[in-house]
């Protein structure tokens, strides 16, 4: 049997689909039926584009994409005809857009080009939910995602629950593989004799992550501890004074021995695709506590891993349960079993290499 070209489109490399793409390409680079490409764009600005090469899988081949996060006809042009090109020299079997951005400019070069494969598209959260837009960008995303989805054969692949029930209102045949984490390189470390209870996140500290109420739940409990891991362009909103902020990471491993430290995790986001610094706390034995959004929401089950909250009242209430060392291990333990049973992207990319696999063999 010869081997699957699967070629992966990105524009939107940094963040947590950062991390998926280091984990997919670790997985599917390793496959031995498998030759995986990843075209890419390095333009996001939390990410070392120095990196990449050290962080993806050997076993892959890295093609630099000049594509834009922000609007621009001219560019979002350009950017269609370099992922037509990139798909009519490889000459792939398969086709896996990934985000909103790339969605959208890889259908239109599907369309375009006469090459024939299978094509897949997972949104890592779709735009239109974003809050950091206006209403008529949000609607006017969300009719664009709609209508590319219905004009199009390019099957959606959400990576998370609340994900596939929006996605499956467009189209029906909506499959599921959850985000996960490589468990092997996460401790399962839960806590039970700090002095003071340390609360805390991992993330770029930007307007997505709501620092602004993170900051507000630390001046409402100033007995408690709370560090920030991680940095960012609202660094400026963290004024509380027990909060503590790390920095940034050149690695993301070396950010990990600060979440090790925590005893319950505080995910603040006004929205998620699924978040993998919550799935990463979860398996290290973490309670969590999360604003009630989508993403989030998908991650906790309310009462038994965590805590879902709107107000600061409902975090203070969480955190007079979280005092008691034992209700904070019992989560924790319960947390990292549903990242075992759900979040593993072992399991998880083995069952999307299977989706290829299945598909390309009724196709040829």
């Amino acid at each position: 049997m010869k081997k699957i070209k699967v070629l992966h489109v990105i524009e939107a490399l940094g963040g947590g689909v950062y991390s998926y793409f280091t984990d997919l390409t670790k997985v599917m680079g390793n496959d031995p039926n498998l030759e995986v490409f990843v075209a890419y764009s390095d333009k996001r600005s939390e990410i070392n584009p120095n990196k990449i090469n050290e962080d993806f899988n050997k076993n892959c081949n890295l093609i630099l994409l000049d594509l834009h996060k922000d609007i621009s006809l001219s560019n979002d042009w350009k950017g269609v005809k370099q992922i037509k090109e990139t798909i009519e020299f490889i000459k792939p079997d398969i086709v896996h857009l990934h985000s909103s951005k790339a969605g959208i400019l890889g259908k239109l070069a599907l369309a375009m080009t006469t090459h024939q494969c299978i094509s897949y598209y997972t949104p890592h959260g779709y735009s239109f939910l974003r809050l950091d837009i206006s209403k008529l960008k949000r609607y006017m995303f969300k009719n664009i995602e709609y209508l590319f989805t219905k004009f199009s054969k390019t099957k959606t692949i959400a990576c998370g629950f609340t994900e596939q029930t929006i996605a499956k209102r467009m189209n029906k045949n909506a499959e599921l593989i959850n985000n996960g984490i490589r468990l092997d390189q996460i401790n399962y470390n839960p806590k039970t004799s700090s002095k003071k209870i340390i609360i805390g996140t991992l993330g770029r500290i930007s307007f997505q992550k709501n620092p602004t109420f993170f900051n507000g739940l630390a001046l409402y409990t100033p007995e408690y501890n709370f560090l920030w891991i991680g940095d960012g362009d609202m660094k400026s909103s963290i004024t509380a004074q027990n909060i503590n902020i790390t920095g940034w990471f050149t690695k993301r491993k070396e950010a990990l021995p600060f979440l090790e430290k925590l005893d319950v995790y505080l995910q603040t986001s006004l929205w998620e695709g699924l978040p993998i610094a919550v799935i990463e706390a979860m398996a290290m034995g973490l309670p969590v506590i999360a604003t009630d959004v989508i993403g989030n929401k998908d991650l906790i089950v309310h009462g038994k891993t965590g805590f879902l909250i709107e107000t600061k009242e409902d975090f203070k209430n969480a955190m007079l349960s979280l005092e008691d060392p034992e209700k904070r291990m019992k989560m924790g333990k319960a947390g990292r079993l549903r990242v075992e049973q759900y979040f593993n992207c072992e399991t998880n990319f083995k069952e999307l290499i299977d989706l290829y696999t299945n598909d390309y063999s009724k196709k040829y």
